[in-house]
This record gives C-alpha cells, structure tokens and sequence, in this order.
C-alpha cells in the first residue's frame, strides 16, 4: 500500500502543507498554512514548520515518512547549504540537516521553478495533454526569471544545484544590471518588473504590467506596444537557448508574465525563428494547476527524488 505524499512548499510570507493521498489521487487528505515570519529569523522559520507538520498529523491522524520540501532557493549539493534565496535568513544554512533533525524523519529538498515543473508534469496540464513527455522544461517568469528540468518524471538537478536557471543565461545589454553581479540576464528582460522598467524608461509613465498588455491593445500607445513587441522578440531569443539544449517535448510557461496570451502566439513565432530548426514542434503551453504548483511539487519529491 503507498504511503501518503507529504509536502511543504516553503514561501517568503507563508508556509503551506499538503498531504495527497497517492501519485495517483492528488485530492488533498490535508491542505493547511503558518505564517512563516521570515523577519524572525532562521530558528523561528524552523520552529514554524514544525509547528505546520504538528498540525498536519493532528488534523489527518497520519504519520510522515518522509516530506518534500519547495524552497525559494537551492541547497548546494556540495556545501549542503542553501544559496540563491530570496527569503535570505536562509542563505548558507544546512536547511536539510536542521529540517531532519527537528522532524526527525528525511526530507528532499528543490526549489520552487522545479516544483512547479515536477507538479505540471504529474498532475498538470503535461500529465493531461503530453502524456508520453519524457523531458518538461517549466519556466517561471514572474517578479523573477527561474526554470525547472524534469526528465522521466524527476527533477535534474545538476552538479552545482543549478540546473534549468536559464533566467541568469546572458540574453542582452540592453537588460542592464543583474541583482546577481552580472548584467544582460534573461531576468533584467523578462521578468515582470524588468518589463514595467522598460515601459517607465520608454514612456516616462508607471503602469502595471496587466496596464501595460491592456494600454498595447486597446490604445495607440507606442511605449506599450515596444514593450509587448520586445518582449515576444526576447521570449523566442532566451527559450530558443533552452530550446537548442534540451530539445524538451514540452515547455509549460508559469508566473505573472506567462499569463500574457500573445506569449503563446507571437513570442512562440519568435521562437520559430530563433531555434536551430526549420519548424517549431516542441507545444508552449500555460500551466493549470495555479497556486497548487508549488505545494503539490514539494509532495511529489517524497517519490520522485531530485536527481
């Protein structure tokens, strides 16, 4: 009999649960969240998770015999320390070593860009509609730029823990400064607040990024449209990088910037143009598990460990 499928996904303002019943049956046994009181500190984030699995034995009745963890950053498969978090008390603490310890049972841990590509793939919109897909690149474009890479059910990981960060590839100058050092990054494009820079630089004006899509449809306003048109041109560039490396049978295209329609027309027509071949096979779809990506990716860990 399979053991139920525990999973936590580990956010900057919230610490959600889930326990699913199989790989099969992802209605939730239990779905629950803690603050995570981040500006507490390490300890305290610690002591709000097992606060979170606490809970979740008490409201199922269930014992865990192992959790998969969704994290805003990696754990370096050398150092066994985190890195890359935007939630920094994280940053260069043993998150797998103290999670084990205060649990006392294992835990795997990924980030949150292969949860989501791990959920799509399981119970998503791949599992619906690409269910021979072998390789799945899942993009995150959002506040940031992050990916995922999911081979034959599991997350590739990477000798470095970096595996599918295609948001820090050098894409073009025009991007500028990267908070990462460098400049040029997919992410100094792309991403949502990179777009809406790019608007106030061109306009002068501050819209929303939702402001920006709408102002380019239904206005004359040239400032939306350049953003809207440089943004499908890049689009095509970056994943045209992906695209020529991985060769994916599916990529599922997540976060506020994937919500954009004409990603899926004119940014996959860019696409076309910029890949290493005389047509585009590889389907450029929208995800359709929404905020449960993150949550239910973490619980599918426990039974398809990073590898």
């Amino acid at each position: 009999m399979q053991q139920p499928l525990w999973g936590i996904d580990l956010g900057g303002t919230k610490i959600e649960g889930v326990i699913l019943p199989t790989l099969q049956n992802p209605e939730p046994i239990v779905r629950t969240r803690v603050h995570t009181e981040a500006h507490k500190g390490y300890d305290h984030i610690i002591s709000q998770i097992k606060k979170l699995v606490d809970e979740m034995k008490s409201v199922s009745g269930l014992q865990p015999a192992a959790i998969g963890f969704g994290t805003p950053g990696v754990l370096d498969p050398i150092l066994q320390t985190m890195k890359n978090c935007n939630s920094t008390a994280l940053n260069g603490q043993p998150l797998k070593k103290d999670l084990e310890n205060a649990l006392g049972i294992p835990v795997e841990l990924a980030n949150d860009a292969n949860c989501f590509a791990l959920a799509e793939t399981h119970w998503g919109i791949v599992k619906q509609q690409f269910p021979d897909a072998r390789l799945v690149f899942g993009i995150i474009m959002g506040s940031g730029v992050g990916g995922g890479i999911v081979i034959d059910g599991k997350i590739w990981n990477g000798k470095h823990g970096i595996a599918g960060e295609w948001g820090h590839i050098f894409l073009d100058a025009s991007g500028g400064s990267c908070y990462c050092g460098k400049s040029g990054c997919v992410e100094t494009i792309l991403s949502g607040p990179s777009l809406q820079r790019y608007y106030k630089q061109t306009s002068g004006n501050e819209l929303t990024l939702r402001e920006i899509v709408h102002t380019a449809l239904t206005s004359n306003d040239a400032a939306a449209r350049m953003t809207i048109d440089r943004m499908h041109l890049f689009f095509g560039k970056a994943v045209s990088i992906i695209t020529n490396l991985l060769d994916p049978d599916v990529i599922v295209v997540g976060g506020g910037v994937g919500n954009i329609d004409s990603i899926y027309t004119k940014g996959t027509q860019s696409l076309a143009h910029y890949i290493f071949n005389n047509r585009l096979d590889v389907p450029v779809v929208k995800p359709i598990l929404g905020d449960s990506a993150g949550v239910f990716g973490a619980a599918a860990l426990v039974v398809s460990p990073v590898g």
